[in-house]
């Protein structure tokens, strides 16, 4: 049976100004607001905190490795010496078991890996908390800053708001790219941010469902900043490489209204599902790119698209194929999570087919446009006019008191999954069913003697000059029920490795902790 329940996890690259400074650095600010959040926590903050010995971004799922002279800057993320302004990479590893760190002049929260879109809405939610405390602290200086959970700036530049699902190795890639491209290509009418302005400048005036489609260029590739494609291809699977592969998805933008990220996770882990299973429909699209920028552009719905073998569909329709599938292989008495998202999912496509604006307490590009087209008309005012380009900045200011997200969402206009409660617990707790668990306790336990940090191993000190690598490689083990007890009983690193049975061997364990 089919179930939504996967490894996933979210990553916010956070649109950063500072008031009154057009020509502020964004890579020092970026650092800035990593130090903000780490410092007073206590937390180690530096460029070569992070591991990078276990990155491999320019291995391709196709099948060969791009050489290193072939390849931009922005993807060399393994060498950050390679970086022009190096001396700003901070790099932090929080007691929830994220990482809050400094990519491509931004800072960027990427979740823990969670086992479900619920948590995945939390531990996200979380990361908005960090955004807001560095923004907080950086108030009371000299040179405060705004961040935006956004994927746009008003000069042509986008940045990232991604996804990541293991999937099983053992599925060729060709058959994801040729089952996940027009799901991707549609799903924007269910989780688009909203964008003023058509095309990649904005310079044409209009509104569209997604913030990031007009800045795709090709349709499966490597590259995630030049020439971005529907599908990555990086082979980086951050675990047992011959089980599992990691699915680095580029294409979706941030979502503020908790059900939309449900819906934007959740959804997408079933469609892998059904291509794991064989299941996926058959469909093709003429032309990807064409259909995605077309779909983007479409706030009627009802843009036919073209299919490779002549026929046409709408991205309603071909988002219906996918659900059907989907309840169909999760049969009649399906798991309590993916009941809610294929309930959800139904929920959303039978509301865009009658009338989206019934969707705003839900999706943001709704939302959105909702509140922009009762401004424009009380204000008599044209798309392209720069009133409505701040409106939709404002939209996604990371400030409850500033962003307008925030005060639609406290005054019950838009629909919460999460309770304050719950998201302020995941600033410091990790789930308990993945390694998160055992990464973000030992952040807590013992900071000063962990050396460095990966998504799949910790270098930690056991006294003196010795260092033992713990490998990570199992994303379902390193759990609170396995490894629990003898995390919060050990007094000290030593203490934990000997209580797992590690012992060390050349500078690694010679046992996976997260075997125990």
């Amino acid at each position: 049976m089919l179930r939504v329940e996967r490894i996933m996890g979210a990553e916010t690259e956070f649109g950063i100004s500072q008031p009154g400074n057009p020509h502020a650095n964004p890579m020092r600010d970026s650092a800035r607001v990593v130090d903000a959040y780490a410092g007073p926590r206590g937390l180690k903050s530096s460029q070569s905190f992070w591991d990078f010995e276990t990155e491999s971004p320019l291995a391709d799922a196709r099948g060969f490795l791009m050489n290193v002279a072939d390849a931009h800057s922005s993807q060399l993320t393994h060498l950050p010496q390679a970086e022009p302004e190096a001396q700003y990479l901070a790099n932090v590893i929080l007691p929830n078991g994220a990482r809050l760190y400094v990519d491509h002049a931004h800072p960027e929260y990427s979740s823990p890996e969670t086992l479900t879109p619920r948590d995945v809405v939390r531990w996200d939610r979380a990361g908005d908390l960090v955004a807001l405390a560095a923004v907080e602290s950086l108030a009371a200086g000299p040179e405060p800053v705004n961040l935006y959970k956004n994927n746009t700036d008003s000069k042509g530049s986008s940045y990232g708001a991604h996804e990541n699902y293991l999937v099983d190795r053992a599925v060729p890639f060709d058959d994801i790219v040729t089952g996940i491209t027009p799901f991707f290509v549609t799903r924007q009418i269910l989780c688009g941010a909203g964008r003023v302005g058509i095309g990649v400048h904005g310079d044409t005036p209009g509104y569209q469902i997604s913030s990031r489609a007009d800045f795709f260029e090709a349709e499966v590739g490597l590259e995630t900043t030049l020439r971005r494609p529907i599908v990555n291809t990086r082979d980086e699977p951050h675990a047992d490489p011959t089980l599992y592969r990691r699915l680095h998805v580029i294409l979706g933008d941030a979502t503020l209204a908790e059900p939309a990220t449900l819906v934007r996770f959740g959804t997408t882990s079933l469609v892998l599902g059904l291509i794991e299973s064989g299941a996926v429909p058959h469909l093709e699209l003429a032309d990807p790119l064409d259909s995605l920028w077309t779909v983007s552009h479409d706030l009627t719905l009802s843009t036919r698209l073209p299919l490779a073998d002549g026929s046409a569909l709408t991205a309603l329709e071909i988002q219906r194929i996918y659900l059907d599938a989907a309840r169909t292989a999760a049969g009649p008495d399906p798991d309590p999570d993916t009941a809610e998202v294929l309930a959800e999912w139904e929920r959303f496509l039978d509301a865009l087919a009658r009338d989206p604006f019934e969707l705003s307490d839900s999706i943001d590009w709704v939302a959105k446009l909702a509140m922009l087209e009762q401004y424009r008309t009380r204000e008599n005012l044209p798309w392209d006019h720069p009133k409505l380009a701040l409106i939709d900045v404002q939209y996604h200011d990371v400030r409850p008191s500033k962003g307008l997200f925030h005060r639609l969402e406290s005054a019950g206009r838009i629909t919460r999954l999460t309770t304050a409660e719950e998201v302020a617990a995941a600033l410091d707790t990790p789930p308990e069913d993945t390694r998160a668990w055992l990464r973000g306790r030992v952040v807590a336990r013992f900071t000063a003697e962990l050396v460095s940090a990966s998504w799949d191993s910790l270098i930690l000190s056991t006294g003196g000059e010795a260092l033992v690598r713990l490998p990570l490689r199992y994303p379902l083990k390193g759990t609170r029920a396995l490894v629990g007890a003898a995390i919060e009983e050990a007094e000290s690193p030593a203490a934990l490795l000997a209580a797992l049975g590690v012992t060390r061997l050349g500078g690694t364990a010679h046992r996976d902790s997260s075997e125990v």
